[in-house]
């Protein structure tokens, strides 16, 4: 990181002043959640919300998530119905997002093509502070994607923000290694029947606990919403999954043709590999350490990544479908 070049800095009132500042006038800002860094812009911004699309690198149609310091500045955007409102007293703020039905005359920027929009109150302090500030200042929500090019590694770490958009980064303000790791929960709740659309930390069970309906699965006539594509979370190096009873055996075949491998694993490869990276037992702390994982064994520019599948139950929900996505982007791009 070149501190000349870039900024990041302790967010004093000063810093989240300057951030708010950059925002008004359709500038963009990085900052920290509890799930991953974002890259935000004042969502009622036409020229802050493409700066976001061109940075990234992101097809314009690919709907972006609203943050909202709290419940009332939500229903900016959209009606608050029943099982939003318990939903959001449940679970806000914190890694949940909601899709409601966009109220009529609100800024369609951040929506893509869609009639809907998607709502989150993080609960990362500086997320906070700087979204309590935006409100005060006129604002009423800051759009904000993983602050990363488009289909890459998300970003859990300022220094990830950096090594991603490079002379791209705008102010940055530092939070530390996001707490959960993984992007938020995606609920949508703009049709009669709720839908799961993305797992993550708060899991399915608890939301279904608030709701006390069943959610359904994803559909065709769902609305499009971040993060939900087949392809993505990429590593430039081929990366494979392999199931615990194949890995020894992938392994063998791998370095039988003469390639460097990496390895990620709960037990060390019984062959030598170029590196093994422990794999933690425990989903959440898995989770937490995903994406620094994957950079780092990314950078190492090995010829393939192996990783080993983590159990099919439902802690690893939110793992098993960043990790099957990761495949699927690293293939797309071999």
């Amino acid at each position: 990181m070149n501190p000349a070049r870039h900024e990041a800095h302790d967010n004093g009132a000063a810093l989240v002043a300057q951030a708010v500042a950059r925002l008004r006038t359709g500038g963009v800002v990085a900052f920290p959640t509890e799930t991953v860094y974002g890259l935000g812009a004042d969502a009622e911004s036409a020229a802050g919300v493409a700066a976001i699309y061109r940075i990234k690198g992101r097809p314009r149609g690919h709907p972006l998530i609203v943050h909202v310091p709290d419940r009332a500045s939500a229903a900016y955007w959209a009606d608050l119905d029943a099982r939003a409102t318990a939903l959001i007293e449940a679970f806000w703020p914190g890694p949940l997002t909601l899709v409601l039905a966009r109220r009529p005359g609100v800024a369609r920027f951040a929506c893509g093509n869609e009639s809907t929009i998607g709502l989150r109150c993080p609960s990362h302090p500086v997320a906070h502070r700087l979204l309590v500030a935006f409100v005060a200042a006129g604002g009423h929500g800051v759009a904000a994607p993983s602050a990363n090019r488009f289909g890459r590694v998300s970003p859990t770490r300022v220094a990830h923000v950096f090594d991603d958009l490079g002379d791209d980064a705008p102010l940055v303000l530092e939070g530390g290694e996001s707490e959960h790791g993984v992007e938020s929960t995606i609920v949508d709740l703009s049709r009669e029947e709720a839908a799961l659309l993305r797992p993550g930390s708060i899991s399915a069970a608890q939301v279904e606990a608030v709701l006390g309906v069943a959610l359904r699965p994803p559909d065709a006539q769902v609305p499009r919403v971040s993060g939900t594509l087949a392809a993505h979370y990429a590593t430039a190096t081929a990366l494979e999954l392999i199931t615990p009873s194949r890995l020894a055996a992938r392994v063998h075949e791998c370095l039988a043709r003469g390639e460097r491998l990496a390895v990620w694993s709960r037990i060390s490869p019984e062959e030598p590999v170029s590196c093994w990276e422990p794999a933690a037992g425990e989903p959440l702390t898995y989770a937490r350490q995903l994406y620094a994982t994957l950079r780092r064994l990314d950078a190492l520019r090995v010829d393939r990544i192996l990783v080993e599948e983590p159990p099919a139950e439902p802690a690893w929900v939110a793992v098993r479908d960043r990790l099957g996505r990761a495949q699927a982007g690293a293939e797309a791009r071999g």
